[in-house]
């Protein structure tokens, strides 16, 4: 289901990089593996799993959303 949207999406500064808007897990997921910065901690992994999770319905995309964020957050990025 890499269609699956958020009802709002997640926009994730990146410093000196600029800012990403997430629209969804499987967007997320690109955006973990692709653009996050080496500071991965557990709610990154988390992430990843909960995204995983979502794109296959085992976990809805808002409990993704939630988990994502909370990523950002650990790893010092603005997230809104």
């Amino acid at each position: 289901m890499p269609n699956t949207k958020w009802s709002n999406p997640v926009e994730v500064g990146f410093g000196h990089k600029g800012s990403q808007v997430v629209q969804g897990p499987f967007d997320a997921l690109i955006c973990l593996m692709d653009t996050w910065p080496d500071l991965r901690g557990p709610r990154y992994v988390a992430a990843r799993s909960l995204c995983r999770a979502a794109l296959d319905g085992r976990k809805s995309p808002e409990e993704a959303r939630e988990v994502f964020i909370s990523a950002a957050k650990e790893a010092q990025l603005q997230a809104h």
